[in-house]
């Protein structure tokens, strides 16, 4: 849950930032995400490893948002939010692929430290 509101957070500032400073740039917008993934997937709690993969493509589109462009109301909203999602998807996928393999290795990790303490106790 932590991780989740840490990403999503950041990913929402970043975007208004974004959109502030450099007039919506999706491209700057996408290597900016892949930091966070970096840093979301070193500070998830052991517990919940297996969620950061699962929620920085959420908090990818969220972020989106105010960086999307803003055509007609809701549905030119939507057309950008998919346009955004569309040609940003090599650092969504990118940064999700990172996240996880750093995931993964902490989770063999975990895995294999608690065998050798159970090992350790008999």
């Amino acid at each position: 849950m932590g991780s989740g509101l840490f990403c999503g957070a950041v990913m929402v500032v970043l975007g208004y930032l974004d959109s502030l400073l450099f007039g919506s740039s999706l491209a700057l917008y996408g290597v900016l995400f892949v930091p966070v993934c970096v840093l979301t997937a070193v500070w998830v709690r052991r517990g919940d490893l297996m969620t950061a993969p699962v929620v920085l493509p959420i908090a990818f589109a969220v972020g989106l948002l105010p960086v999307s462009d803003h055509g007609g109301g809701i549905s030119g909203h939507l057309m950008g939010l998919f346009t955004g999602l569309a040609t940003q998807a090599g650092w969504l996928y990118g940064g999700t692929l990172i996240a996880g393999l750093i995931v993964l290795v902490r989770r063999v990790r975990l895995v294999a430290r608690r065998a050798a303490a159970r090992r350790h106790q008999t």
